[in-house]
């Protein structure tokens, strides 16, 4: 299997010309019935072999984890970011595995969060604040060496997770102050998701696989602040709750759209499922609300893929010329 980034690094290399790399694409996007700018892809498996892989490496890294930490808890956790980070010398610098790839650099921050805390012990009020600037610090140097997309998403969460442990150890009775904090993080992450997609509105390069998962990542941060302090899972069932609940659906739906992400229409699904099924059952639709619920929410979204570039179309054309420029081309069927 070849990836985008393998057809331009022919280019570079002078293998293929560019524009008999550009009617590939268009040649596949056609064959396909879909345009590749529409599928918001990114490399998770390139084989079995992968999977192999990786259950492969999960035997090794935790066996060694086990065995070592009854002899020392930190000695165990240091050698398994070390396994970590060698395995990766394999099996990303050399092999480009995908799913290798992020598997071993999640155990890699994991690893170097894990032995962190256990050198300050559990019980320490900075433990959790040194080992999330660590974590950062380990997922910064990992990218440096590997440049695994979603090394980028890894590094920020940590990098917020930081800022949010710091924020609990200053206000620590204040869990209202600490869902401002996880919003602006949310802003933060979904500012840096743009950065990365605006250099790439072609989608066909690891800038925009770097965004995704900055996305999936900026998504919950944003969201879960929002519908938490409307009080939507704490039995607040109010009818102006509930609408306005799903008037911010579809808000985010807008947004999803206009970027053309996904990420926070899915990351709020359940809080419109929970809205709407509340509402049918205060309406005389106990019973049945939830299969009602699913059909209404499973079908609007089954159009929505269907029509999704003449919708976004729609919606794109009619945004400032100097905004469009920072989205996704717009690609008709």
């Amino acid at each position: 299997m070849y990836t985008d980034e393998d057809l331009n690094l022919a280019v570079k290399n002078g293998v293929f010309s560019a524009t008999s790399v550009e009617e590939f694409r268009q040649l596949v996007s056609s064959s396909n019935g879909s345009s590749a700018v529409d599928e918001e892809n990114f490399r998770l498996v390139g084989g079995f072999n992968d999977i192999f892989i990786v259950i492969a490496c999960a035997l090794l890294l935790f066996s060694s984890l086990w065995v070592l930490m009854s002899i020392n808890e930190s000695l165990g956790y240091l050698v398994f970011a070390a396994l970590s980070w060698g395995l990766a010398e394999v099996f990303v610098l050399r092999r480009k595995m995908a799913l290798p790839a992020i598997v071993l650099l999640l155990a890699f921050v994991g690893g170097v969060f894990a032995f962190t805390v256990s050198l300050f012990g559990i019980q320490s009020s900075y433990a959790v604040i040194f080992a999330t600037a660590f974590s950062t610090l380990a997922a910064y140097v990992h990218w440096r060496r590997f440049n695994v997309p979603i090394t980028v998403a890894v590094g920020t969460g940590t990098g917020l997770a930081l800022l949010g442990s710091t924020v609990l150890s200053i206000f620590p009775d204040s869990a209202g102050f600490v869902m401002v904090t996880l919003f602006l993080c949310g802003c933060v992450a979904f500012v840096l998701a743009m950065y990365w997609d605006a250099g790439d509105t072609s989608r066909i390069t690891r800038k925009s696989d770097v965004a995704f998962w900055l996305h999936l990542l900026s998504a919950p941060l944003i969201i879960h602040p929002i519908f938490s302090s409307l009080g939507v899972l704490d039995g607040n069932e109010s009818l102006s709750n509930m609408l306005l609940i799903v008037l911010l659906y579809l808000l985010m739906t807008m947004v999803s759209i206009s970027i053309d992400r996904r990420a926070f229409m899915v990351s709020s699904l359940m809080y419109v499922i929970y809205a709407l099924t509340s509402l049918i059952e205060n309406y005389g639709g106990v019973g049945y609300s939830f299969a009602i619920t699913g059909i209404v929410m499973g079908a609007s979204l089954l159009l929505l893929s269907i029509y999704w570039h003449a919708v976004r179309s729609v919606f794109v054309q009619r945004l400032p010329e100097r905004i469009q420029g920072y989205l996704p081309v717009i690609k008709r069927r």
